[in-house]
């Protein structure tokens, strides 16, 4: 939340430096609240788990947060309960000409396949392009940031014969307001063979890569005033959520190392060390409280986001 401060305090300009968002009294006096609207449109086939997870982080600011949770038409989940989806969830039609402050996409267990051969895929690109238009900032997460950086930009993914499978260590390498008050270095759950490579992006205008490495690819991305927002790993995931996974592949007999950096000693006997979820909770207060101060309090004022395929020379 904001820091309300006289406008002239020596203080403010090393403040707004620091990405510490303050306001004079002023327009504290004449500034309008309201709740901010949030979609997730949930690709996960467990979605019951999944939307409880996001909920999770959404919950932890001061803020008033309205979600629609949002499925697909083009295909009909096998994994959740019809009855569920009919009471709880919208489809895309059902909310096409309604603006929000903010949309997560969540990933998908489809990266063995091009973005071509799924089965919804022409309603993804729809999505898509309503964000755009329709909302303000949207998170794209694991897949789905593989895939929007694809619709967007002709961003290729790149894949590996290994899973990048575990707990992963990244250290902020630009300073950003999604990553205010990070430490250094934080850590963030990854369960894909897929990823982005940071030469793919480097050269694409307003593009900022915040978090990388090399033998996981781009963790965290952004477009420079945050209204794309690319994130490969997972800090929504609960403590057994990797190790459901492991599990799940261990029991059919598929081949499956033991997640890195997850198990205390790497040992699968000795319990799980969860190390992600402060940074989970932070990165999503600072999303929404970048969104709450930056949508327009009439959220059909919110103008369309430009897309740049070109390159930048200057990065």
């Amino acid at each position: 939340m904001p820091l309300i401060i006289p406008e002239n305090l020596p203080a403010r300009d090393l403040l707004v430096e620091e990405n510490i968002f303050v306001m004079n009294e002023k327009r504290a006096i004449t500034q309008d609240i309201r709740p901010i609207h949030v979609a997730i449109v949930n690709l996960m086939p467990k979605k019951e788990e999944t939307e409880l997870q996001f909920l999770r982080l959404l919950s932890n600011t001061p803020l008033q947060v309205e979600v629609d949770l949002i499925r697909t038409e083009s295909y009909e989940s096998k994994n959740t309960d019809s009855t569920h989806l009919e009471q709880f969830y919208k489809t895309f039609s059902e909310i096409k000409n309604k603006k929000y402050d903010a949309m997560i996409i969540t990933g998908a267990p489809v990266e063995h396949l091009d973005f071509e051969e799924i089965l919804y895929w022409d309603e993804l690109k729809e999505i898509l392009d309503y964000a755009k238009t329709h909302v303000y900032s949207t998170m794209f997460v694991c897949w789905a940031a593989q895939a929007a950086l694809y619709h967007y930009y002709e961003v290729p993914k790149r894949s590996q014969d290994e899973k990048i499978f575990g707990v992963f260590d990244y250290t902020v390498l630009t300073k950003n307001l999604l990553t205010k008050g990070f430490d250094d270095v934080f850590y963030t759950p990854q369960s894909r063979h897929t990823f982005t490579c940071k030469s793919d992006l480097e050269n694409i205008k307003n593009i900022d890569v915040i978090a990388e490495r090399s033998d996981t690819g781009v963790h965290l991305a952004a477009t420079e005033d945050c209204r794309f927002v690319f994130v490969a790993g997972h800090w929504e995931y609960d403590a057994h959520t990797l190790e459901n996974e492991y599990l799940r592949d261990k029991n059919k007999g598929l081949e499956i190392d033991v997640p890195i950096n997850y198990y205390v000693d790497d040992d699968d006997t000795k319990g799980i060390n969860v190390r992600w979820r402060s940074h989970g909770n932070l990165f999503f207060y600072n999303w929404l409280n970048e969104v709450y101060q930056s949508t327009p309090y009439d959220v059909n004022l919110i103008e369309e986001k430009i897309v740049a395929k070109e390159v930048s020379a200057a990065k």
